[in-house]
């Protein structure tokens, strides 16, 4: 009897991997979770979050919600026999591998955008997945021998074994290897890989993570939307980027960029049911643009995905700055003689100009480069997901006591990311952001 109420459950991760668990049937998520932070020995996922495959689209799943909820009436009628099937994704893209202080965390985070890169469509951007596969190679290969200087026969024998120690279609876009050729690939990669030689395994993974985040459908996640409610067929994407919200159109399987909004250009966001609609601040120019999603199931988990996705992206700013600011120092000869020389002083240095705490970083960005507004949806009927966003209250920032509202909103209610954690990142980077970098010192 025990055994009817437990559920099978298993859990896809980037790496092509998986981690099963039995749950109780009246699991929420974040039962979930527990046991995949003790199978991979982290103490938390930091940017990865549990997904659900609906309608062909990754939705992240609400840890305080019953499972029940993502997987209908079959979660009820399962059996321990018959497992179900959860993915564990990048929710959040940062701008700096750093930023995420587990090796097992940043390998998985790795793993998806090699994923990606292989999957993208980005056919202006031919070069870059050059590096990127020079990159990849360097990580999960190691240095590249030195060919011996022979000429002749000999030396084309070793030019010939050297192109051979990969496959072009573990490295690059399919596109792209119809493009060029195999033959192409094998001959002019290793050269790119052989200029990266020292780098450590970890150094390389950071390397393809900067990289990446330079390809325009690498690091970001798409939802399909539509301009016309019964539209059959969805040729607009929705992006949701570290930095902000991107929509494309698809036009012959290529992506062209409609509009590209950072987080401070958004000034209200409001969802009605599949409805939603998108205000620009006032210099842009722009029309409200008004798109519908799939349901308003889809609609309210899009709203949190771009709701925490700002929040982390203004608690992480200092932490941001300060990689910034040590990435442009071991750039200069000069400012890496001094880092190695006064470590202390330089490290103080940057905490006074750039590690301001959280909260007031939040609050001057809300008030002086932000009207953010989010409009949540209230539950005026119960249905099949317990959802109804008919005539969703509206809410504006430009009140001042309202703005407070919304500081409250950003740092103080607990989430993924709360604002603790990311101070405490910016604190101990100090300590081992460069050991991390030079060395490749794993902190799990």
């Amino acid at each position: 009897m025990r055994t009817s109420q437990k559920r099978q459950v298993c859990i896809l991760l980037p790496n092509k991997q998986h981690l099963d668990c039995n749950v109780r049937v009246r699991a929420r998520g974040q039962e979930v979770l527990d046991r995949v932070l003790k199978q991979l020995g982290v103490s938390e996922l930091q940017v990865l979050g549990l997904a659900v495959l609906r309608d062909n689209e990754y939705l992240f799943v609400d840890l305080e919600q019953k499972l029940s909820k993502y997987f209908g009436k079959t979660w009820k009628k399962g059996s321990l026999m018959v497992p179900f099937i959860l993915f564990l994704r990048v929710q959040y893209y940062v701008e700096s591998g750093l930023l995420i202080m587990s090796s097992k965390v940043q390998q998985l985070y790795y793993a998806e955008l090699r994923q990606k890169v292989l999957n993208s469509k980005s056919r202006h951007q031919e070069a870059l997945f050059f590096q990127l596969a020079a990159s990849a190679l360097q990580a999960e290969v190691g240095d590249l021998e030195p060919r011996a200087e022979e000429e002749g026969e000999e030396d084309k024998r070793r030019d010939k074994k050297h192109g051979l120690y990969f496959l072009p279609e573990d490295y690059f876009p399919s596109w792209l290897i119809k493009r060029r050729g195999r033959d192409f690939l094998l001959q002019h990669c290793p050269g790119l890989h052989a200029e990266l030689r020292g780098l450590t395994c970890s150094q390389a993974i950071l390397q393809f993570i900067k990289e990446a985040g330079n390809v325009q459908d690498g690091a970001i996640t798409f939802y399909r939307i539509r301009q016309e409610k019964k539209e059959l067929r969805s040729v607009i994407l929705l992006g949701v980027a570290s930095k902000g919200m991107h929509i494309y159109q698809e036009v012959e399987g290529k992506l062209c960029l409609l509009y590209d909004f950072t987080w401070t250009n958004i000034d209200r966001l409001t969802f009605q049911g599949s409805r939603f609609e998108i205000s620009a601040v006032g210099s842009l120019c722009l029309p409200q643009l008004v798109y519908y999603t799939a349901s308003a199931f889809n609609s309210k988990h899009i709203l949190t995905h771009l709701r925490d996705s700002h929040r982390l992206h203004i608690n992480s700013r200092s932490a941001v700055s300060y990689i910034q600011q040590l990435e442009e120092m071991q750039a200069s000869h000069v400012y890496k003689e001094a880092y190695i020389c006064d470590t202390t002083r330089l490290a103080q240095r940057l905490q006074t100009n750039s590690l301001s705490s959280s909260m007031s970083d939040c609050s001057v960005a809300i008030q002086t480069t932000t009207a953010w507004s989010e409009e949540e949806c209230e539950e005026e009927q119960v249905t099949e997901f317990e959802l109804c966003v008919d005539e969703p209250e509206e809410l504006f920032v430009d009140d001042p006591a309202e703005v407070l509202w919304m500081v409250e909103l950003a740092v103080d209610k607990p989430l993924m990311f709360p604002s603790s954690y990311w101070t405490a990142v910016a604190m101990e980077m100090k300590q081992v952001l460069r050991r991390r970098a030079d060395e490749g010192v794993s902190v799990d």
